[in-house]
């Protein structure tokens, strides 16, 4: 297919997607008018979405059709979230602001609650648990694995977690004063050790992330251009 048998949407779309793509590829030569133009287009088409999510997927299901067309119950239901809504509106006007500040804290508690919840029952115990596995002698044995590099492993990351947080609580502390033994330093240097084997795999995830990005454009790029040159099968 040609790129004159597209129909006129795919053509616009690619047309569209082709020069976006130049504009931000042109920050390579620093920073000029077409990519700032084309992160002022990411931001409002973000924003846009994020709006239009948030009224069809939150607002409308489960608060204004309720109100307008619910039964008694689901309006009296939907009456609090509503003039909670109003309240927290209200910090947009300098005036009458402060009557949205008790909704604010409301919303920063439940926040605050459900991060600390999902950070102690979605990564702290689970990783806690699965480190505690690597050490377990009847899991290992009935999965066939060799003991002994389990529990090198095992070893390794208990030791990594120990240092780790010895470096991050008593780091200061360990560097500033003279009268700590060596061996609280050795710890202290094998803890930054650790980290900075995190920090660099990091890194490395993101930089391979971004290579594949920026591949995927450049083939995209590529193929467009063909698209308009020769057929293709």
């Amino acid at each position: 297919m040609t790129g004159m048998e597209l129909n006129l949407m795919d053509l616009v779309g690619g047309f569209v997607a082709f020069f976006l793509t130049l504009f931000v590829l042109s920050y390579a030569l620093g920073d000029n008018a077409l990519f700032r133009l084309a992160i002022h287009l990411f931001i409002g088409v973000s924003a846009g979405f994020v709006l239009a999510s948030a009224f069809y997927g939150v607002l409308w299901p489960q608060l204004l059709r309720p109100i307008a067309f619910g039964t008694t119950d689901e309006r009296l239901a939907s009456l609090v979230p509503f003039l909670l809504a109003l309240l927290l509106a209200a910090k947009a006007f300098p005036r009458i602001s402060f009557l949205g500040s008790p909704v604010t804290a409301f919303l920063v508690g439940v926040g605050a609650a459900t991060v600390v919840g999902g950070a102690l029952l979605g990564t702290l115990f689970p990783q806690a648990i699965a480190s505690m596995s690597l050490l377990d002698v009847t899991s290992i044995i009935q999965s066939g694995g060799d003991v002994g590099i389990a529990f090198l492993n095992g070893g390794l990351v208990l030791l990594g977690l120990i240092v780790t947080l010895a470096s991050f609580q008593f780091g200061t502390r360990i560097i500033h004063s003279p009268s700590i033994r060596p061996i609280w330093k050795l710890v202290y240097w094998i803890g930054r050790f650790f980290i900075a084997i995190t920090f660099g795999v990091i890194f490395a995830g993101v930089l391979a992330a971004s290579l594949i990005a920026l591949v995927e454009r450049f083939q995209f790029i590529l193929q467009f251009l063909l698209s308009f040159i020769s057929p293709t099968p």
